[in-house]
């Protein structure tokens, strides 16, 4: 493990801790989530925290840094399945990845 993944993996628990806190959970809760998916080329299951805004079935999910990341393009194309916790429940949808012409990308999931 390199050092940058170290601090983006204790980042990571902090987050996860947070949505977890009694005084603060459950406002984290409202715009942060934990997504869970199987990579497409390793076939090993990945968990992340990520920020998302919900309307009714549909959650986007903004991608902070696409450039640095590699989880979203799971995503490209047809997209795939990805389970996130949402009202206390893992919830099941299909995501698929976009980027506009600014390079911002976006997972949406429809639940």
């Amino acid at each position: 493990m390199n050092f940058k993944s170290s601090i983006v993996g204790r980042v990571n628990r902090v987050v996860v801790g947070l949505r977890d806190a009694p005084l603060v959970g459950k406002l984290v809760r409202k715009g942060i989530t934990v997504v869970s998916y199987t990579g497409r080329k390793s076939g090993r299951t990945f968990t992340t925290p990520v920020g998302y805004q919900r309307k009714g079935d549909t959650v986007n999910i903004q991608v902070m840094m696409p450039d640095q990341k590699t989880w979203w393009r799971n995503f490209n194309g047809e997209g795939g399945p990805l389970t996130l916790e949402l009202d206390g429940a893992e919830r099941t949808g299909h995501a698929t990845s976009h980027r506009d012409g600014k390079g911002r990308v976006t997972v949406r999931v429809q639940l």
